[in-house]
């Protein structure tokens, strides 16, 4: 890792990493039916999902990710990014935190995600919606992945697509939040707003 990777990754953790991880575990472990058996897809060192675990003992996370970091925090299996290498009906939940948009069709892993899952998907991603929040979330995904060699295709979605995904995948939305407080004042007037989202979905009611 470059100086300057080293730099970069140090001040994120040291400015917003902390605070991050702390609002995303709190609102996934309230989203969280109980006692599930979940696959957190794309789940990085498993920071959130651990405190996810310390929060909601009894949930058991499992991990999967294209990449396999030394520090991971729960059991990690790599994959091609693409297809879940498990059976239909696999897992209570999976869960997305921030990785949709770190792939170029987000529908294909949501719809792999619906197959996986027994009773539904949660999702923790952005909103391409409002004044320059195309810019604004670039610049912080660029802080937070860059030092981590992370794909960035910056593939951002207003809501309107989203719920398009969500249906061509048969799911329905149960629980939207998009206040989330991940930055505190005075960052979260640029960085918050409501560009970020966690959605609970749902298996469409025949």
């Amino acid at each position: 890792m470059t100086i300057a990777k080293l730099v970069l990754n140090l001040t994120h953790h040291k400015l917003v990493f902390g605070r991050r991880v702390r609002a995303l575990s709190n609102a996934l472990a309230a989203a969280l039916p109980s006692n599930a058996n979940v696959l957190d897809v794309g789940t990085g060192d498993g920071s959130i999902a651990a405190l996810v675990m310390q929060q909601r003992p009894d949930v058991a996370i499992q991990g999967i990710d294209v990449l396999l970091r030394p520090d991971s925090r729960i059991p990690v299996t790599l994959f091609d990014g693409t297809h879940l290498p498990f059976e239909d009906n696999s897992f209570d939940c999976v869960m997305f935190v921030d990785v949709l948009h770190h792939t170029n069709i987000p529908g294909i892993l949501v719809r792999e995600a619906a197959r996986v899952a027994r009773h539904g998907v949660i999702i923790k991603d952005h909103l391409l919606d409002g004044v320059l929040a195309g810019l604004t979330l670039r610049l912080m995904d660029w802080v937070g992945n860059r030092g981590h060699d992370v794909a960035l295709p910056y593939n951002y979605l207003p809501r309107t697509a989203w719920e398009s995904v969500f249906r061509e995948a048969e799911l329905d939305v149960e629980l939207w939040i998009d206040k989330l407080g991940l930055y505190p004042i005075p960052a979260a007037w640029l960085f918050d707003r409501h560009l970020h989202f966690v959605a609970r979905l749902s298996r469409c009611r025949q």
